[in-house]
């Protein structure tokens, strides 16, 4: 998650174009020595640079979607908080802890993730995303998010 954020930043600038920015052994040693505040200083990046004026209808450059990929800021933006929302629950579930969102946030994200379109890529090696899995009925707008995503709401670490 800290190297979204160190990524992200750049990309709101203009200088998202380098691999190397995205590359999690470009903070691995921060996060060994201290994870919370080399999170916590990414974080305060990110907010920074999202924060400028005309960052929604700038470009970010993001090499993760491919050499030469780029996207309007607002919807880099949103990429960004799908990926925190659903990171987010990956963190809480990976240590048994809950995961609450305010509604306005499920509701704000809930467009956002049924933009991204399913099919057979998503079984390709290096998918963001697992294939999505049928919602059925009765279940939470947030384990709508997730089965979408390929995730199953469900899910435990091992023992």
């Amino acid at each position: 998650m800290t190297v979204q954020h160190r990524g992200s930043a750049p990309a709101a600038q203009g200088g998202g174009a380098d691999p190397a920015r995205w590359d999690i052994a470009t903070v691995a040693d921060a996060v060994a020595v201290d994870p919370a505040g080399t999170y916590a200083a990414a974080a305060a990046d990110v907010l920074e640079a999202f924060a400028d004026d005309g960052v929604l209808t700038g470009s970010f450059a993001l090499p993760e979607f491919g050499p030469g990929a780029a996207f309007p800021g607002s919807q880099a933006i949103g990429f960004h908080f799908v990926d925190y929302v659903v990171h987010g629950w990956d963190m809480a579930r990976s240590i048994d802890a809950p995961f609450t969102l305010p509604a306005d946030v499920i509701s704000a994200v809930l467009p956002l993730v049924f933009a991204v379109p399913d099919g057979d890529f998503r079984t390709a090696p290096g998918s963001p995303f697992a294939p999505a899995i049928d919602a059925g009925e009765e279940v939470s707008d947030l384990d709508r998010v997730l089965l979408h995503l390929g995730r199953s709401p469900g899910w435990t670490p091992s023992p």
